[in-house]
């Protein structure tokens, strides 16, 4: 009897300071049992029909009310009754680790929208819920609103529990790669969210999280979220090199296995660094034609260095080689009149990026990069800010065709420019 009181009380005491647990291990709850706070009403698909700031503020005005009207506290769970805009965190979120549970009805339909773009769904998945038309019948947790046939479009497994139990996410987002668990099952393995409002673009960088409602009542509990720092999102984003076929190419330890500006570089703390002040093309002794490469970068306020990919060996990278695609602090204020073929990640002179996914100067950045014939793609921190067939690019900034575009291999290498910017853990695997 004395076990069974102390084990109640311990489970009491587990309960009574769950949320201090939650902070430390670095979760905020989201909800605290009691009330909306910290939640607003959005229909984003609402919203964003609005066409200026003001009316903007008054469709939220309006699906305040409604949000209030529709959502509520039943013990410690948030409960929507099928209708209204969908329950939206006043914070915004970029990399994060997110918890919820959630408990539906037969026939209703519903999802989790991340950084405001939609969605990992949530389905009926029986037959009598009208919806294996639409590939209900293959479970929740999937990016619904991916193009038909992407990665992540369909839920790996089904995982969903019957009608009348909790079922629990994981969703971790990196960038716009993105891992769902449901009920301990991956669903979703790192695929990349395309963004709903404009498939030109990236995901947005962050966003708040919005919990759908649709067509029947709604159960949520135990929502929290931790933020995910740029170590941590590097390492999730990199996996295991080895295993998927990459072969170091910097020992970490000197300069073996490269050639030219070798008197520009220097190892410091296991790092490739261009000394200061100086510059030229550091490459590597081998050539490569179709590769990937991997590899860690850290710039100073204001740095610039640039990857030569398929470098003859002279002259300057970003003509002399196929191109340069740049490294550069792309928001510090020197930059703010470049040409936007000039900012990071860009293929220079050819291609622009997309920016406002680099990490601050003096944070670990990670990229990837995939050179196959003349295609180039470059994904930085989980994001893809430059996907470009450089064959059709007719002319550079400088109104004139690129000299070293058409070349099908050479060196790998860096482009300095008197700034020491840092490189790390660089492993390539040819195609």
């Amino acid at each position: 009897m004395r076990n069974s009181i102390k084990i109640l009380c311990f489970l009491v005491l587990i309960c009574r300071f769950q949320p201090l647990l939650a902070q430390q291990d670095g979760f905020k709850n989201l909800f605290d049992g009691k009330t909306l706070s910290g939640w607003h009403g959005n229909n984003p698909h609402t919203t964003a029909k609005a066409k200026t700031d003001a009316d903007q503020e008054a469709s939220l005005k309006k699906q305040q009310s409604e949000f209030e009207k529709h959502w509520s506290v039943d013990g410690d769970e948030l409960v929507n009754d099928g209708k209204g805009p969908y329950a939206t965190s006043d914070a915004n979120y970029g990399d994060i680790e997110f918890w919820v549970e959630y408990k539906t009805v037969a026939k209703a339909d519903s999802g989790i929208y991340l950084r405001g773009t939609p969605q990992v769904q949530i389905w009926d998945t029986t037959e009598a819920g009208g919806k294996w038309n639409r590939n209900a019948n293959y479970g929740s947790g999937g990016l619904f609103n991916n193009s038909k046939g992407a990665p992540g479009q369909l839920p790996l497994h089904l995982a969903d529990k019957p009608f009348g139990e909790w079922n629990r996410f994981r969703i971790v987002q990196v960038g716009s790669r993105t891992w769902v668990e449901l009920n301990d099952k991956l669903v979703v393995d790192g695929a990349v969210m395309e963004n709903y409002w404009n498939r030109k673009l990236p995901l947005p960088a962050e966003g708040p999280i919005h919990l759908q409602t649709h067509g029947g009542e709604i159960r949520w509990k135990n929502i929290r979220v931790r933020t995910i720092g740029a170590e941590e999102a590097n390492r999730k984003l990199r996996g295991d090199d080895v295993k998927l076929g990459f072969e170091s190419i910097f020992n970490g330890k000197d300069l073996i296995g490269w050639s030219g500006a070798v008197a520009d570089y220097q190892v410091v703390d296991g790092t490739l660094q261009c000394k200061p002040g100086k510059g030229g093309v550091l490459f590597t002794d081998g050539e490569y034609e179709n590769f990937i490469v991997r590899l860690e970068f850290k710039l100073p306020p204001g740095g610039n260095n640039g990857l030569a990919i398929r470098y003859s060996g002279k002259g300057r990278a970003a003509y002399d080689g196929m191109c340069e695609l740049q490294v550069l602090d792309s928001e510090h204020p020197k930059y703010a009149k470049l040409d936007p073929r000039q900012y990071h990640g860009s293929v220079y002179g050819i291609s622009a990026a997309h920016r406002g996914y680099l990490r601050e100067a003096g944070e670990w950045n990670y990229q990837e990069v995939t050179v196959e014939g003349s295609h180039v793609r470059v994904e930085l921190n989980g994001t893809i800010i430059t996907d470009v067939d450089v064959a059709n690019i007719a002319e550079d900034k400088d109104n004139a065709k690129h000299p070293g575009v058409s070349l099908t291999g050479g060196h790998f290498g860096f482009a300095g420019h008197n700034d020491p910017v840092q490189f790390r853990d660089i492993a390539i695997k040819r195609l």
